[in-house]
């Protein structure tokens, strides 16, 4: 069970289940056999626009679209002017430090600057729940503390819950509770929640 402001981490060796566990939260995998629920985000067969913001581990930007076009992107498809659309996602590429990067394309920017791009994006419909796989992972220290850092502040700040697969001891330590996987199950030590 995932509660309001809640940090979890998701960790255990690749080929885990990390990743798979977070498509099946997102909904964009279905279970073979039993079920997830979110309550608080409405019926699973319903779209949930905002939501829930995914960052996925791989690249996931479009390629036609700069920088702060695909940051951008799920407030203009919600509906909203291209003009109003641009405020929020421009104050996130400056706290994730892309702002001197937004008019690129992603090709032209490195895959850790395109990782913290698709951060970003997770932010800009002002999701009840972050679900993020491995954000650290194209980071250098530099760019995984801003990762770290913004990921924790902007989850605040929306009052979200965040689920993070991670082998990054770091990030680990900084969410509160921890689920350990091994070949898709929890593993002998099983969830370790810290104090909330």
């Amino acid at each position: 069970m995932v509660w309001p402001e809640d940090r979890v981490a998701i960790v255990g060796p690749s080929g885990s289940g990390k990743s798979t566990l977070l498509h099946l939260m997102a909904g964009l995998d279905q279970p073979t056999s039993g079920r997830i629920e979110w309550p608080g985000l409405g019926p699973p067969d319903r779209p949930r626009p905002g939501r829930i913001g995914v960052c996925f581990q791989g690249p996931s930007l479009i390629p036609a679209l700069s920088v702060l076009e695909n940051v951008a992107l799920p407030a203009i498809l919600a509906g909203r002017d291209v003009r109003s659309a641009s405020a929020e996602p421009s104050r996130l590429l400056a706290r994730f430090g892309l702002l001197d990067v937004s008019d690129r394309l992603p090709e032209q920017i490195s895959g850790g600057q395109a990782q913290r791009a698709a951060l970003a994006r997770a932010f800009v419909g002002e999701p009840r729940l972050i679900l993020a796989d491995e954000p650290t992972a194209q980071q250098d220290r530099e760019g995984a503390t801003q990762v770290l850092e913004g990921l924790i502040e902007e989850a605040e700040r929306l009052g979200a819950a965040v689920v993070v697969a991670t082998h990054d001891p770091r990030v680990a330590d900084r969410m509160r509770i921890r689920w350990s996987l091994r070949d898709g199950r929890p593993s002998p030590r099983g969830v370790v929640a810290s104090s909330r």
